[in-house]
Parts: C-alpha cells; sequence; structure tokens
C-alpha cells in the first residue's frame, strides 16, 4: 500500500526535475502533461499533472492498493459509513485501468482508494481523472 499525491503543476518538465532529485528516483511513467513516480521510501505514489490555470495545488489524495481483497475492503468500510461518493471498475485514466471508490472530504478535497489492473493500456485521448 502506499499513499498518492497528485499535484497540479504549472511546467512539468521542471517539476519531473524537482521530483527526481527530491526522492533521488526516475518518473515510472511519462506522458504529455503528466508523470507518475513510484517512491519506495517512503512509500508514496506522485502523480503530476501540469494545470497552470489550476486553482488549487493539490489535485487529490488517494491510496493505491495491490490486491482486489484491500480494495474491497477499503470499499465496505467506506460505503457502510456513508462515504463512497462514487465507485468505479475497469476505468482507464490517467494512462492506467483501475478499480476504484472515491470519497470527498468534508472540505470538498477528493480521495480516491484505488487498484491497477493495466499500467499500460492505450488511451490515445490521454485523458486523466
Amino acid at each position: 500500500m502506499r499513499l498518492q499525491l497528485a499535484l497540479n503543476v504549472t511546467n512539468l518538465d521542471r517539476a519531473v526535475e524537482y521530483y527526481t532529485h527530491l526522492f533521488g528516483v526516475s518518473p515510472h511513467k511519462t506522458r504529455p502533461g503528466y508523470a507518475n513516480f513510484k517512491i519506495d521510501n517512503p512509500a508514496l505514489k506522485l502523480v503530476l499533472f501540469e494545470n497552470p490555470s489550476a486553482k488549487e495545488r493539490i489535485n487529490h489524495l488517494g491510496v493505491e492498493v495491490d490486491t482486489r481483497k484491500e480494495l474491497d475492503e477499503a470499499m465496505a468500510r467506506l460505503a457502510s459509513k456513508g462515504l463512497a461518493d462514487s465507485i468505479e471498475e475497469d476505468s482507464t485514466c490517467c494512462h492506467a485501468t483501475q478499480d476504484k471508490v472515491w470519497s470527498s472530504e468534508p472540505d470538498g478535497l477528493d480521495w480516491e482508494w484505488y487498484r491497477i489492473t493495466d499500467d499500460a493500456p492505450h488511451t490515445p485521448s490521454g485523458a486523466c481523472c
């Protein structure tokens, strides 16, 4: 399991260079306007969206899990407390196919619990969530 931090950045190349040096790892995946890092120490999935006009720097937060069981447990926990705002199965976005549950915290920050089922699907539009 790793925490995900998805940030809106004004210049992707500059941000990739900074975070490569900050964490000492190269990006796991880069696409036009998008990059992600799988960082082992600390266990972090850092996602960068090039979005110069974004009003907020934090795009969303998330928790990436490895197994369907972990995701099912998170979905059940959130649903039992009325916190599961939407569930997506076999959803392709952000250059990966995923199963996920979304929840918005009281001040509107979005969280996703997700499991990647295909890390490199064909996504001609490059659309991100």
